[in-house]
């Protein structure tokens, strides 16, 4: 004779293994209510169900940020759809992983993904449950863990839901100008601290199709009218060497004295427009370098120009975006509701 199932089975099932309510009422009754039969078969089930999920693109989720002393971890855990990044059990599972990351400083993802949890259970399985509870690609995609000295502040900043999360390391600066930082660090996405950090062959590509977009412009520019745009001749301070910059200043005496102005007045006309001429020839150091950005706080002032002027220095930085650099599958809804239709 098989064992009735009850509700208070069921529901003490649910409560070890975050199943749905069916499928725990259908894992007691397979089991002729044993419970850890039960749990064994719900592992086994989604262990399956996760494993039919594996090739999904998960390029939603959120991030996270957790200090603790003189480390900050950033962390993102990616699931398929925005709806489920609002799942209760998916915000606690993003909190808790960057808390258990912190604790045990992990050296890359597979070491993060054998860690044990508060549970008892592997990251990875842990991972692959919550795939199978909530029905979607769950996965832990990647993480920072920065430090600062005792000397040193962070400055931490979640946006836009928690799909952006950045902190920032700022010396002989206040916590409040280190998160204000952070704040526009994700506005403007730099990806390194100083132009010097930036591969010469990126550079050189970025310079390529920098003036391309701008030829194309200026055609539209061309057939109506407007002033057409200047063409630059470098886009970073890398390319600025003292050799150039030599030149350029001995154009500027030829022009000064081509327009009669005095030459011992060069000396104040000069500064000015080397500083103009460096600043448009760096577009690529303003778009990635943090440094080199205009301030959102105050754009008179580049960033480098404003911790300057407050005494401040910045170390480092670490921003992670939801889905950055995932290429996301375009899903024809239309047609995969008539092709489950049509069976």
């Amino acid at each position: 004779m098989k064992m009735a199932v009850t509700a208070q089975m069921v529901k003490e099932l649910r409560e070890k293994t975050g199943a749905g309510m069916m499928d725990c009422k259908k894992a007691l009754v397979e089991t002729d209510g044993d419970m850890e039969k039960a749990i064994a078969h719900l592992r086994e089930k989604g262990m399956a169900n996760a494993a039919k999920k594996a090739d999904r693109v998960a390029a939603e989720g959120l991030t996270d940020i957790y200090v603790d002393g003189n480390f900050a971890t950033v962390i993102e855990i990616n699931s398929e759809t925005d709806f489920v990044a609002k799942n209760e059990q998916f915000v606690t599972l993003v909190a808790d992983t960057a808390k258990l990351i912190s604790d045990n400083k992990p050296a890359g993802l597979e070491a993060a993904l054998a860690l044990t949890t508060a549970s008892g259970k592997v990251l990875s399985e842990a991972l692959i449950e919550a795939t199978a509870v909530i029905g979607e690609k769950i996965e832990l995609r990647r993480f920072q863990i920065i430090e600062k000295t005792d000397a040193q502040v962070f400055g931490a900043y979640k946006h836009a839901g928690s799909r952006i999360a950045v902190v920032t390391v700022v010396e002989n600066g206040s916590e409040q100008v280190a998160k204000d930082i952070a704040m526009h660090i994700a506005a403007m996405k730099p990806t390194v601290l100083s132009y010097t950090d930036l591969d010469v062959s990126f550079i050189e590509e970025e310079v390529v199709a920098l003036r391309a977009r701008i030829e194309i412009e200026n055609e539209d520019r061309k057939r109506t009218g407007k002033t057409l745009l200047r063409i630059p001749e470098f886009a970073s301070k890398l390319q600025l060497t003292d050799a150039v910059m030599a030149e350029v200043r001995t154009r500027l005496e030829a022009e000064l004295k081509e327009q009669g102005k005095p030459e011992q007045i060069w000396d104040k006309i000069i500064p000015g427009q080397l500083d103009k001429f460096i600043k448009d020839n760096t577009e690529v150091d303003q778009t990635y370098a943090l440094l080199s950005q205009s301030y959102i706080m105050d754009d008179s002032k580049t960033v480098e120009k404003y911790l300057e002027s407050i005494s401040a220095t910045m170390s480092t930085f670490a921003r992670i975006e939801v889905g950055e650099g995932i290429e996301k599958k375009e899903v024809d809804f239309a047609e995969e509701v008539m092709s489950q239709v049509r069976g």
